[in-house]
């Protein structure tokens, strides 16, 4: 089983992303151009997450986007949410995807 991390151990590797942690799970929201933007800042995401074989589960709306990450077989935020919020954040980027 994976270290379960508290939002102390998150906030230094989360600084300058979207991701806020709370309640045992690291979540962000985004604002795209429109639909398609959004949808293609997610299938970007998939592809990276199936990578990783971890995924997160998601919103998407016109014009946002929106994460939620947690390790559910850890019951918690681990290390693999963290790296996985950083990827996305660093696919919202190139997108030009912004926080919400």
């Amino acid at each position: 089983m994976s270290e379960l991390l508290g939002a102390d151990d998150t906030a230094t590797q989360l600084a300058g992303t979207a991701f806020v942690h709370g309640d045992g799970v690291l979540q962000a929201a985004y604002t795209t151009g429109d639909f398609s933007s959004a949808v293609r800042l997610l299938d970007q995401v998939a592809h990276a997450a199936d990578a990783m074989n971890h995924h997160p589960d998601v919103t998407v709306g016109y014009g946002s986007i929106g994460f939620t990450l947690s390790s559910h077989d850890a019951g918690g935020v681990t290390a693999r949410d963290v790296e996985l919020a950083r990827r996305i954040q660093d696919l919202a980027d190139v997108a030009g995807a912004t926080k919400k």
